[in-house]
């Protein structure tokens, strides 16, 4: 196992679409390995194979203490209601935080590393969650899903934020 550095926004493993599992091996047990090691830090919720630079559908969770993780998760259900604006941030958009609107409820459906079915599910943080990771795996980020006047705002504030390093 190993904590495992975090992509950044720039990195285009962070805008490609992540490959499914298909076999059960050495190098997926590993991955699952160090994504549950890297999320397992205080201030982490959440962390998508492809911000750990590998461009598989797995992610893994730190909630209130609850620490697993899922293989190709698929969203079978999600609200039609959006909870309220929440400031979201993401380990690959350090230190940036913006109002992000999500489904009220989410459920999602996988597997682990023996085949068996994962279901995670919830509202609030847990729909935050579960979206965010998902999107992740869809090379997508956060910001994307941002109202236009706020994306605008975010983008400014990264540019800035890139160029100050």
């Amino acid at each position: 196992m190993a904590m495992r550095d975090i992509r950044v926004t720039g990195d285009p493993v962070l805008r490609t679409v992540c490959d499914p599992i298909t076999d059960i091996d050495d190098r997926v047990r590993t991955l699952v390995e160090d994504l549950l090691e890297t999320v397992d830090y205080e201030g982490r919720a959440g962390l998508a194979a492809n911000q750990i630079g590998v461009s598989l559908r797995a992610f893994s969770w730190n909630i209130d203490g609850d620490i697993g993780y899922i293989l190709n998760p698929v969203i079978v259900e999600r609200a039609t209601e959006f909870q309220e604006l929440g400031e979201e941030g993401c380990l690959s958009v350090p230190g940036l935080w913006y109002p992000c609107e999500r489904p009220a409820y989410t459920k999602a459906i996988g597997t682990d590393l023996d085949g068996k079915e994962v279901v995670i599910e919830g509202e609030e943080i847990w729909a935050r969650l579960i979206n965010h990771e998902v999107d992740h795996l869809d090379g997508h980020l956060y910001l994307d899903r941002l109202a236009k006047d706020v994306r605008k705002r975010a983008m400014r504030e990264l540019r800035e934020s890139l160029e100050a390093k």
